[in-house]
């Protein structure tokens, strides 16, 4: 019976319980799923801009002016 009490408590109790029992494991979990979530909105703001796009790269790459890479080719 004293655990369907606390498992009617929700997740907000399971949180407390943790943070008072465990303070590192929790801590650290919320500090990596900020990164995570960081992680993910650069990575797509990385390729909904066509960033991959290098100053220098190690080999020649020829484009013909017809090609759409060309048009997205920084002149700087």
């Amino acid at each position: 019976m004293a655990a369907s009490a606390q498992a009617s408590r929700g997740l907000t109790a399971l949180f407390k319980r943790g943070w008072n029992e465990i303070p590192e494991v929790v801590g650290s979990s919320v500090i990596a799923l900020i990164g995570i979530g960081l992680s993910v909105v650069g990575l797509t703001n990385y390729y909904r801009k066509d960033a991959d796009n290098r100053r220098y790269k190690l080999t020649y790459v020829v484009m013909r002016p017809e090609d759409p890479r060309a048009a997205k080719i920084r002149k700087d």
